[in-house]
């Protein structure tokens, strides 16, 4: 695997201009195979940094791919969020999927994050680190008791990051697989029911928040629905309906891009071979490990979320008007080479992240912290209980899912 196999430049360009009627490149872009990068990127960093392009619904936008524009989107003022009356927000769904606290602009927004701000410090974090160590542990047990081959999917990269969520914000362990089928749904692009097990997923997710916001009014606790709900219920800081939807939001947020990366980045390792070598003889690399393939790995399978220019701006070399979208690619922008050297090249020792995987500015991931201790958790338990581990299958068989905006193994069979 890797985003560095473009073909020939020329077909590229050939390919860029057969997608490209009217002025406008249909978006998402054809998809790529297991985690590469779409090579049509590298072409519109080189030669379109301002691409007009058209999602499948939703008004015509703009799209950004090198690292100081799509960083420059991100910042702010000068970008919104919040969709402008009498717009039609890009999306690749016939519906409107709400994201709460991610389609809210300060100070809506600020008031909101600084409500979960503390819970999600890197202090916090590494609070937890003993309970999630033990945690993998425990699941590293019963892979290994049980014996190869183990689907890492199933038995690890999922349950780890849902043990910790719940155990943050006090949801049941024992419902994961009740909410984990509904959360698949609603990160559902598109299906042939024209949405609707996404909508019905969405109202059975919120439905059950509902009932746990319910349950912590009659027994509060000290975990974070029950800091929450006092929040709503004695200081009057956010309305009932935002909180139910920030409980959901932080549960969907909490472990699904992290249980992906958890099996991405096993994935990336064992096709570099090298680099997963080095990493075992030098485990004090990992956090810088866990920064270069957040950087290297892309998430999504496209861009998404679009901000609207509050004023005419000037941006890649041309003008964005004002309440136009721009939609930021930051799997091009983590690949731009005027900022990394070598960038389709996976280099754990490559000094200092500078990445826009957690996003930049007043979007900035709030759970960074927490994904990374998870995830340097899970890769070094991996490596150190199991120094052998290595795919079950050859690479091209492994099965990725479809239809998602989260890129990851369906399945990921190892043996050790």
């Amino acid at each position: 695997m890797s985003g560095g196999r473009h073909g020939d430049a020329v077909r590229v360009e050939e390919t860029a201009e057969r997608e490209k009627p009217g002025g406008e490149r249909p978006y998402p872009f054809t998809p790529c195979t297991a985690l590469d990068v779409h090579p049509l990127y590298e072409h519109l960093r080189k030669n379109e940094p301002l691409c007009p392009v058209r999602m499948p619904y939703g008004d015509p936008s703009l799209l950004v791919t090198r690292y100081e524009d799509v960083k420059s989107v991100f910042a702010g003022p000068r970008f919104r969020r919040s969709v402008p009356e009498g717009l039609d927000q890009p999306r690749v769904t016939p519906d409107l999927v709400p994201l709460g606290l991610m389609d809210m602009d300060p100070p809506g927004h600020t008031r909101i994050r600084r409500l979960i701000a503390a819970s999600f410090t890197a202090s916090r974090a590494e609070r937890l680190r003993p309970a999630t160590e033990r945690l993998a542990d425990s699941l590293l047990d019963a892979m290994i008791t049980a014996g190869p081959p183990a689907d890492l999917v199933r038995d690890f990269a999922v349950p780890l990051p849902i043990g910790v969520i719940c155990d943050l914000l006090g949801v049941p362990y024992e419902d994961r697989h009740r909410f984990h089928h509904w959360i698949t749904e609603v990160n559902r692009l598109v299906g042939g029911d024209g949405g609707q097990a996404r909508t019905d997923s969405m109202s059975e997710l919120l439905a059950y928040m509902g009932e746990l916001v319910q349950r912590r009014r009659a027994e509060p606790t000290d975990d974070l629905i029950g800091e929450l709900v006092q929040a709503r219920d004695e200081d009057d800081r956010l309305s009932e309906d935002e909180l139910v939807f920030l409980c959901m939001v932080l549960l969907i947020a909490g472990y699904e891009t992290t249980a992906n990366e958890i099996a991405d980045f096993a994935y990336v390792l064992f096709t570099h071979p090298g680099q997963l070598a080095l990493l075992k003889e030098q485990p004090a690399l990992l956090p810088n490990a866990v920064e270069e393939l957040l950087r290297f790995t892309p998430l999504t399978v496209s861009a998404a979320y679009p901000r609207y220019a509050t004023a005419d701006v000037e941006l890649g070399g041309g003008i964005v008007p004002v309440g136009r979208p721009v939609l930021t690619s930051t799997n091009a922008a983590n690949r731009d080479p005027e900022v990394f050297d070598e960038p389709d090249r996976l280099d754990l020792t490559r000094p200092a992240p500078r990445h826009l995987a957690f996003g930049h500015g007043p979007h900035h991931c709030a759970g960074a912290p927490l994904a990374r201790m998870e995830l340097q958790v899970a890769l070094g338990l991996l490596l150190k209980r199991l120094p052998e581990l290595r795919l079950a299958c050859e690479p091209e068989a492994v099965e990725w899912q479809t239809g998602l905006l989260f890129r990851g193994p369906e399945r990921l069979p190892v043996s050790w």
